[in-house]
């Protein structure tokens, strides 16, 4: 055998033991996660957008109807269950891994790049975790990463009809969340920071994606024009609002840096945005097409985040949709850096960061999720994220007793992650209407009014938001009984305190007019 052909074979079963380490993670990180979405219980957003996925409207007051499809989606499959909820975030994970390995090959035709820009979504707490957790984010991520892998074909290519799929994928992207406007910066600079810049300004294909992106996000526009721009409105309050900041606070600065650390990766996060500045720096240095985009799509957002939290608590799942960029920016960079005239010291040392932060992370994010599916101690306190909005079991059952004991045919909440869980968790046997904030609930249909008027119902709310001499109950003439209290438990803690009331004498008003102290929401902070 001559000495190329050793060293062919030796290198075909490096390659080959890698593709079995790549899909050997991915399916038993995969498997965790399903088990995870069937043990667990829904969480009360996940609960309120499976209440949305009962619904035939164009889009929604929060946001735009894509979680609401992909939920529809896995309960067909699956039925009204955890997992069938979550089955959708399931296959977006999958599919977005496979779209970001592309990415990074197309761009190194390095198996090892592609391997490390997989594996660190793993290694992330936000997807190697978050992601069983159904929100309007799953669609985002993989839309948007859809969207920019089109745009890498665009520049590998130069195919102009890539702008089409591109169009396509951001156009889905915006039925998904709103945040992904904080992206169009990446794409400007993607289309006018290189030397093709006049080629795609003359070209009718830029101009026809943006065409077919806003043609798709029509459904969020009607619903909006029929409804006062209620959802444009709703979330408008945390970019421009004055009521919905805070003064400046080093200590929602601090929570925005610390969580960062601790969803992306405490050692994944340097090793990432290392990568992205370097792509950054090379990108914008040599108008590469592709380094622009991906550190363009990091750096933009997360600036904004930054620059937010130090007035306003950022959400721990606004940036999850940035990170995959961040992923194939450092993974691009590892390969690009031996070309570059990078020190061998160096470049040892970045890969072997990389390593550390792979295994440091994928150890982290399995240890989290054996935590919450195993352990029967609980370490946060009423602080726990997933706790805190766990125990609502006991809660229907002892909804279910008083139900049958006082004859009552419906139960009236004030708050709609109340409203959302009894739902999800009674099959909707019953019907569950939230007396207040009913502009969250514009074009659904109505439950069974037949069970409503003329029937005595059950009042289940949290406590002390039961005082009569507060809103909304100023609003409300009807009879209230105090029946029993109920600790909403987790873990031996109590999270929450109920109060489960027998209600008469009034019946709700399920489309009250838009100045009716009960139409109004809360509105964001």
């Amino acid at each position: 055998m001559a000495p190329h052909d050793g060293f062919r074979g030796d290198a075909d079963k490096s390659t080959f033991r890698l593709w079995l380490g790549v899909i050997a993670l991915i399916a038993a990180m995969t498997v965790l996660r399903g088990v995870y979405a069937g043990l667990t219980d829904l969480r009360t957003d996940e609960a309120y957008y499976w209440t949305w996925s009962k619904e035939n409207v164009l889009s929604f007051l929060d946001h735009p109807p894509m979680v609401a499809w992909f939920i529809r989606f896995g309960t067909a499959i699956f039925g009204d269950t955890s997992f069938g909820a979550r089955f959708s975030g399931l296959i977006a994970m999958l599919l977005t891994q496979a779209l970001l390995a592309d990415i990074v090959w197309r761009v190194t035709r390095d198996i090892r790049a592609c391997f490390v820009a997989v594996a660190m979504m793993e290694a992330s707490l936000y997807y190697g975790m978050l992601t069983t957790k159904i929100g309007p984010d799953v669609p985002l991520v993989l839309f948007v990463t859809a969207m920019t892998w089109a745009l890498v074909r665009l520049a590998e290519s130069g195919d102009a009809r890539w702008w089409l799929a591109a169009g396509v994928f951001a156009g889905l992207a915006a039925l998904s969340k709103f945040t992904m406007a904080l992206l169009l910066p990446a794409v400007l600079a993607f289309t006018l920071v290189p030397a093709w810049r006049w080629r795609w300004l003359r070209s009718p294909y830029p101009w026809a994606a943006a065409a077919i992106a806003v043609v798709l996000f029509a459904p969020v526009v009607i619903w909006n024009m029929q409804h006062d721009w209620a959802s444009f409105r709703f979330q408008a309050v945390r970019a421009t609002s004055a009521t919905a900041s805070h003064p400046f606070s080093l200590r929602t600065l601090g929570e925005f840096i610390g969580m960062q650390f601790g969803l992306v990766g405490f050692v994944l996060l340097p090793v990432v945005l290392t990568g992205v500045a370097l792509t950054a720096w090379r990108g914008y240095r040599r108008r590469e097409a592709v380094a622009i985009l991906l550190s363009t799509a990091v750096a933009v957002p997360f600036l904004y985040f930054l620059w937010k939290s130090l007035t306003l608590r950022v959400g721990d799942t606004w940036p999850i949709f940035i990170w995959p960029f961040g992923f194939a920016a450092a993974a691009i960079n590892l390969t690009a850096m031996p070309k570059e005239g990078w020190s061998a010291d160096f470049v040892a040392t970045s890969w072997r960061w990389a390593k550390i932060a792979i295994v440091s992370g994928v150890a982290f994010v399995v240890a989290v999720m054996f935590y919450y599916l195993a352990a029967p101690f609980n370490l946060i306190g009423r602080s726990d994220p997933v706790g805190g909005e766990a125990g609502y079991r006991p809660l229907v059952e002892r909804t279910e007793a008083e139900l049958q004991k006082t004859g009552a045919t419906w139960i009236a909440t004030t708050d709609y992650r109340t409203t959302a869980m009894l739902r999800f968790l009674l099959h909707d046997r019953v019907p569950v209407v939230q007396l207040n904030e009913r502009g969250r609930y514009q074009g659904f249909r109505a439950p069974d009014v037949s069970r409503i008027e003329g029937h005595a119902g059950l009042y289940v709310g949290l406590k002390p938001f039961d005082n009569p001499a507060i809103p909304p109950w100023t609003s409300i003439p009807a009879k209230r009984e105090p029946l029993e209290t109920v600790d909403r438990v987790w873990r031996g803690i109590v999270m929450d305190r109920y109060t489960i009331e027998k209600f008469s004498g009034w019946t709700p008003e399920l489309s009250p007019p838009e100045d009716s102290p009960l139409f109004g929401w809360r509105w964001l902070a």
